[in-house]
């Protein structure tokens, strides 16, 4: 069952990864990965040994050769500037369960892939980093190459009420969008405002830097979801990224780095995960609206008489408890925006529904 889409969010330029450390990993072969495993504690760092003696970890493509390799193994050798770092990941993190689990590769076909394909074998809030994806994943089934720079992540949660699943995408949104304040208050950095373009992009004045994928499989009572994160940190193409931005202001400032923006993020999601399935969503309500772009906004809406298509203007004035889009007609009657599902953009061809 999909949940939410993950919107293209990075070119289509080709990249070498600066750093290999196998053969396996070398040269952008294709029919091959390497995935390191490291832990936050000796726990995790044990699961780390076993899953790499069982030899556990797969692809969906069955042709593609996994290697796996220890976090432990890697120390001697000289990574690129610009590869992900664990160390300075798993340093900057504090959390009880979220990220203490991290699959690292230097290229990767999909990130999601890997934790969505290998749920069952993963600890819960586990989850993978590549520098470059080449088989990224979206609404749309589109499949492009991540250019080094993006921080492109995925990573498990489990949850038991099917009811509120589809509003996962929400609480992630703003946990990004609260860790690079976060990370920007830590460094005495200019505040960057991320806003949230429903359902699930993530917008820098007035240009899309991220967006978020969900998917969930049901499996013993309980929804296996796999979360994916895209942000554009420190590349500028194809629109723009927070450090551009940053730049922009303060020219002098130090940049932000991809290790400590998704260590602050799982140190939201998981306050905002818990608020979230203790007390639901409204607990968070507040905070969205102030996040995202689209209170008070007016779109325009269709409907159907007599086999014939109306257009209807109405006013947006926050979610639905499925999810949804809330609006107010000139009529003062409420309505549930939706989708019609036709358009790659969300806000083309709503259809609303009286509530």
């Amino acid at each position: 069952m999909q949940v939410a889409n993950l919107l293209r969010l990075v070119s289509l330029r080709p990249c070498r990864p600066s750093f290999s450390f196998a053969a396996t990993a070398m040269d952008g072969d294709l029919d091959s990965c390497s995935l390191v495993l490291c832990g936050k504690s000796s726990v995790e760092n044990d699961t780390a040994k076993r899953l790499k003696k069982e030899n556990v970890l797969k692809l969906p493509d069955d042709t593609t050769k996994v290697s796996l390799f220890l976090d432990s193994e890697m120390k001697n050798l000289v990574r690129g500037d610009d590869s992900f770092n664990p160390s300075l990941f798993m340093n900057s993190l504090s959390t009880a369960r979220f990220g203490r689990f991290l699959i690292w590769s230097p290229r990767l076909s999909s990130t999601h892939d890997v934790v969505s394909h290998n749920f069952s074998e993963l600890p819960v809030g586990s989850v993978c980093v590549s520098d470059i994806q080449f088989k990224g994943r979206g609404r749309t089934k589109n499949v492009w190459e991540s250019p080094k720079g993006c921080l492109m992540y995925s990573f498990t949660v489990e949850m038991e009420d099917g009811r509120i699943v589809p509003l996962i995408q929400y609480v992630v949104s703003l946990a990004v969008t609260e860790a690079v304040k976060h990370v920007c208050d830590n460094k005495g950095l200019p505040y960057i405002d991320v806003k949230i373009k429903w359902p699930n992009d993530l917008y820098l004045n007035g240009l899309k830097v991220g967006g978020i994928l969900c998917t969930s499989t049901y499996r013993s009572s309980i929804f296996h979801v796999s979360v994916g994160v895209g942000l554009n940190v420190d590349n500028d193409q194809p629109t723009t990224c927070l450090n551009a931005v940053l730049k922009d202001i303060s020219p002098a400032s130090v940049l932000l780095k991809r290790e400590e923006i998704i260590a602050a993020f799982f140190h939201k999601f998981e306050k905002f995960f818990d608020l979230f399935i203790d007390q639901g969503f409204k607990s968070l309500e507040e905070l969205y609206y102030r996040t995202w772009l689209h209170s008070g906004q007016r779109v325009i809406v269709e409907d159907k008489i007599e086999d014939q298509v109306v257009h209807n203007v109405v006013t947006i004035q926050g979610l639905t408890s499925s999810g949804y889009l809330l609006a107010i007609g000139d009529d003062y009657q409420m309505y549930e925006l939706h989708p019609d599902g036709n358009s790659f953009d969300f806000f083309k061809g709503l259809v609303r529904r009286k509530i």
